[in-house]
């Protein structure tokens, strides 16, 4: 044994480490990400690591390597389930030999997430067990016993921590990684393996009568706890309960359910908890699962338990929970004093508000504001995706006028140019994205014949998630050089007849590109091709000359964040500028020099 400080999500990775796990897999997403590094930093020979080309892909390695006896571990944010769930859905039917987990990251708030679903939901409607982690310390034990559940009852399981619990940090006791589960590898079954309606049925049937046994067994799992005593109760889960906790610590009285595994509900045990119970409080983020599930129990079991939540408007119907507002509900639900919140010194300045914003002299910048210029005085749509760049609806630049999931900016856009064929439509996605999600929107536009720009913002990396390497990079994660996938030959490849590449922060050239597109029929791509400014700094910093005429024009048009007014004069922050050069193009009076290679 030792001890590590580590992250939530670096817990969840040892956890699977010591369990033996064979096959990693997954696509970067906050607040996920960390757990594959961490796998691939502590992975001993016999462990395969790779980031997919999106969810589905990493889903469906990890099943085929599942089938064969292996331990695997799947990797996502919560969205990333739902690209996941076309063969999680027929997975649960088919089952598995070797342990599958399913990290789906839930993200409350939301923080860094165009959703707030919760992934209890997903487990009930897919009818696979779900476990909720409540620290870094149960992540790394649960998910060693997610493993177990996973094998008994040949399963694929779901494991789900939230962005607290994903983030947190603690010191753990670590046992040293287990060697890899040994495996007899894939018995051809085509009575097993091969998912025919006959089966589906029989499998279906087997499921439901199956897990009201992995309720059983969860009823006497070690991480669903009850203490306390009294008539009423707070029933709660994940980070929740340890807001709550700290509440009750001074309420002895009060009875204090937790319930680790949601689904399949753990009747014995709540309804153990529930006995001599008049009111009861369900503190927990997201939908009103636990609430629910309560109530469902006592109705079916002729109870008489007032119970309150979210469906009750005791607890908020969104976003994430807190020590502050579940002390407030506990306090409201229990008639205890309310807890004054502690002030910050008197001294103390208010934090400012930082907005999130494009990084001083990233590409994306320029090649939106190229788009922008060249489309001066025509109609134009201007469709995002997810990633860097959906931050170009920021003012000034204003130029994501949609953003729904990674890969829809393609298709919605020949949405739009059916319902307005005078429009200019354009659809900005990443090079990450356009692997992960974008491929098939570009057959659908050529094979429809619609009229369209593809706009792929190329900076040579996944740069919101962390810098992870995709095809396009030329190496993989698990260190090895790989044959580059070129985008360009893709596109040729799907039938696109016009295909530019440029460099965005060539803004003339860029222009010139958009100008070209947009006057031609059809399908037509620009790549604009500059390395992520986190990767590769252009040069040193650009200067402002004497004879600036402070007409602002930089600032206004670009809103680079090196850009600053000081003392009522422009100035470049040397901290931030990297040298782009962009303001240099635009300044009327070519008063900003600078830039060159050092």
């Amino acid at each position: 044994m030792r001890k590590e400080y580590v992250m939530g999500n670096g817990a969840i990775a040892l956890g699977a480490l010591a369990a033996g796990v064979n096959v990693v897999s997954g696509y970067p997403g906050t607040p996920s990400s960390e757990i594959i590094e961490t796998v691939s930093r502590y992975a001993g020979e016999g462990v395969h690591v790779e980031w997919s080309v999106n969810e589905k892909a990493a889903l469906e390695v990890a099943a085929g390597a599942a089938y064969s006896g292996a331990r695997t571990l799947v990797t996502m944010k919560q969205v990333g389930l739902n690209v996941a769930s076309d063969p999680l859905m027929s997975l649960a039917y088919v089952g598995v030999e070797g342990g599958m987990v399913i990290v789906a990251a839930d993200d409350p708030g939301p923080i860094s997430s165009q959703t707030e679903q919760d992934t209890r939901m997903f487990a009930e409607f897919a009818r696979i067990p779900v476990f909720d982690p409540s620290s870094p310390e149960e992540a790394y034990e649960m998910i060693q016993d997610a493993y177990a559940c996973s094998e008994k009852y040949h399963t694929p399981v779901l494991f789900r921590p939230t962005t607290r619990v994903c983030h947190a940090y603690a010191s753990i006791e670590v046992e040293e990684n287990a060697a890899p589960k040994r495996y007899e590898g894939f018995h051809r079954d085509t009575g097993r393996w091969v998912i025919f309606p006959r089966l589906s049925y029989q499998n279906h049937a087997m499921i439901e009568k199956r897990n009201p046994q992995i309720g059983e067994d969860f009823s006497d799992y070690g991480k669903n706890t009850l203490t306390g005593t009294g008539k009423r109760a707070v029933i709660t889960s994940g980070v929740s309960y340890a807001y709550v906790r700290e509440y009750l610590k001074d309420y002895p009285e009060v009875r204090l359910i937790r319930i680790a595994t949601p689904y399949p509900f753990p009747e014995r045990f709540v309804l153990r908890g529930l006995e001599g119970v008049e009111e009861a409080l369900c503190v927990e983020e997201l939908s009103p699962y636990l609430e629910s599930a309560v109530l469902k129990l006592i109705g079916a079991k002729g109870l008489f338990v007032k119970v309150y939540g979210r469906l009750t408007g005791h607890i908020a119907p969104s976003g994430e929970n807190s020590t502050e507002a579940s002390a407030k509900a506990l306090s409201h639900f229990l008639g205890t004093p309310e807890r004054e919140k502690s002030s910050p010194p008197p001294d103390m300045p208010r934090l400012p508000v930082r907005p999130p914003v494009l990084c001083a002299g990233c590409p994306h910048r320029a090649s939106f504001y190229a788009v922008k210029k060249a489309m001066e005085g025509r109609k134009a749509y201007f469709c995002g995706d997810i990633g860097c760049y959906t931050l170009g609806n920021a003012a000034p630049l204003d130029m994501v006028d949609t953003c729904l999931c990674m890969g829809a900016g393609i298709t919605m856009a020949q949405g739009l140019h059916w319902t307005d064929p005078e429009g200019v439509c354009f659809a900005f996605v990443g090079d990450s994205t356009f692997f992960a999600s974008g491929m098939t929107g570009v057959v659908n536009a050529v094979y429809n014949n619609a009229d369209m720009i593809l706009c792929v913002l190329d900076n040579s990396t996944t740069a919101m998630t962390g810098h992870q390497p995709h095809p396009g990079t030329g190496r993989n994660l698990m260190g090895s050089i790989v044959e580059r996938v070129d985008i360009g030959k893709i596109l040729e490849g799907m039938g696109v007849k016009k295909i530019l590449r440029v460099n965005p922060l060539d803004h003339p050239a860029a222009v010139a590109a958009v100008k070209e597109c947009a006057g031609s029929s059809g399908v037509k791509a620009i790549i604009f091709r500059s390395p992520c400014i986190a990767a590769a700094k252009h040069g040193k910093g650009m200067a402002v000359g004497e004879n600036c005429i402070q007409c602002k024009k930089c600032i206004r048009e670009t809103g680079c964040p090196a850009l600053v007014i000081k003392d009522k004069k422009v100035e470049i922050d040397a901290g931030l500028c990297t040298g782009c050069g962009l303001c240099s193009q635009i300044c009327p009076v070519s008063a900003i020099g600078g830039g060159e290679d050092e």
